[in-house]
């Protein structure tokens, strides 16, 4: 598995970090994922099956500022 780590602007509260993780976990082939608050970032483990663009749309679809 690889780690992806996004930067997310946008997130105000722990509501925030919930939305973020659920919009990546719905993503195949998704591992450990870790959303800070305080850092305003993702740390995002996951397989060759899904690009980070992918995670950065389904981020950006959750009404979310993303890149890495």
């Amino acid at each position: 598995m690889e780690t992806l780590i996004v930067k997310i602007d946008g997130m105000k509260d722990e509501e925030c970090v919930r939305a973020v993780a659920n919009a990546i976990q719905d993503l195949p082939s998704i591992g450990h994922i870790e959303v800070s608050l305080e850092k305003g970032e993702a740390s995002i483990e996951h397989g060759r099956f899904i690009s980070a663009e992918d995670i950065l749309r389904a981020i950006t679809d959750a009404g979310y500022e993303a890149s890495c």
